[in-house]
């Protein structure tokens, strides 16, 4: 008898074979599709709905997929996401037509070009001391009860249906990568080398908001939660952006504490998203309570080789991810899609421990045709015999 989409995922994440390889796509930014792929699917698969934007953020352009089309999708995965306070919505709905967007943090996007928006508001970009942290007055307010009011209506519908895995998906709690939000890129890594005591501040101020806010995003979910995502992208597509050492002296501690403080309050999974080549990270991960890795970029360095990741990891750490959205997805032809999905099924689907999905995000230079080619060799050959 075939599984449900939850029991598939649940068996697959307790690293035990389910019928077939679950598909995670469309639940967060990190599994989602740019809108104009999304339009594309709909257009092939003749489903008529609305076009919407996950976090209410049309800059971002991730779009909100409709149920309809997540069934097209093949999608075993639900996600419940938060939103940024009602006033900085409704703020950024106002302002002037290609002006930057700017978040709850106060750190924002600029667009470099006509739709293509890029990190540039850093408003700690000039802080080197932990007065200057105390000083600023743009610490968001986590309290704000508009951020979290739709989720526990939305888990509840969802755990009433019984039918999908709940991925719950916070926005902007991801320590390290908010860390250079705030002062820029260049700037915080010069500081974790030279100013280390400050870097570390600013971090640990951080993870200290991002623990209100789980905390309260927790409360509402209650026990209406399968999966909870928090991350940092660490890797590049040759390595680390910051030495194992680094990582073990300033960030890792972070990261410890934040997973404890959210496995102290669910039974949920804890999936961490990290891009790039961070296979010499995964070991300290496991350490940490992470139970599923995403989003196995396979374009880059030593993740490439995912038979040695397999059997190194397999047995302690679920793989999510793992589809190329770097060549494969929008270069590759149909059946090269089809062939790499049959690919990495053969290596990370047995025993269980994989979910299925794009490496990040579905760009709107991939064909919609890919996408489904994607999706239909999981299910032409992702069942389990």
């Amino acid at each position: 008898m075939p599984m449900t989409s939850r029991e598939r995922v649940l068996a697959a994440i307790n690293h035990e074979e389910p019928d077939r390889v679950p598909l995670t796509i469309g639940v967060n930014n990190a599994t989602g599709i740019k809108m104009k792929p999304y339009r594309g699917i709909k257009r092939i698969a003749g489903i008529e709905a609305l076009d919407n934007y996950i976090y209410d953020w049309p800059e971002l352009g991730t779009a909100a997929i409709d149920e309809q089309t997540m069934r097209r999708l093949h999608s075993d995965v639900r996600g419940v996401l938060d939103l940024e306070p009602a006033t900085v919505r409704e703020r950024n709905r106002m302002r002037e037509p290609h002006s930057d967007y700017i978040d709850s943090w106060g750190s924002g996007q600029t667009e470099i070009v006509p739709g293509d928006w890029f990190p540039g508001i850093h408003p700690l970009a000039d802080a080197t001391t932990i007065d200057d942290l105390e000083q600023y007055g743009g610490w968001p307010d986590m309290t704000d009860p508009s951020r979290v009011a739709h989720v526990k209506a939305e888990a509840q519908r969802l755990a009433d249906d019984n039918e999908f895995a709940i991925v719950a998906t916070p926005w902007l709690l991801f320590p390290f990568e908010r860390a250079h939000a705030m002062q820029g890129m260049e700037t915080f890594l010069l500081n974790m080398a030279m100013n280390p005591d400050f870097a570390r501040a600013l971090l640990e101020k951080i993870a200290d908001r991002c623990k209100q806010l789980m905390g309260r995003f927790l409360e509402e979910l209650g026990d209406n939660v399968d999966i909870i995502k928090i991350g940092d992208d660490l890797g590049t597509q040759s390595s680390l952006m910051i030495s194992p050492k680094m990582y073990r002296d300033m960030l890792k501690p972070v990261h410890e504490d934040f997973i404890n403080f959210i496995k102290a309050r669910t039974s949920a999974k804890v999936l961490f998203h990290s891009c790039g080549d961070v296979a010499p990270l995964i070991g300290d991960f496991i350490e940490i309570g992470v139970d599923i890795l995403n989003p196995i970029q396979t374009s880059t360095g030593s993740i490439s080789d995912l038979p040695s990741l397999k059997k190194r990891f397999g047995k302690n750490i679920v793989f999510c991810g793992g589809i190329d959205s770097h060549r494969i997805l929008p270069f590759g032809s149909v059946g090269e899609v089809r062939e790499e999905v049959r690919r990495v099924m053969e290596v990370l689907g047995p025993g269980g421990g994989y979910l299925l999905g794009p490496v990040h995000t579905v760009m709107n230079d991939v064909p919609p045709e890919n996408v489904l080619a994607m999706v239909d060799a999981v299910e032409a050959f992702g069942y389990y015999r």
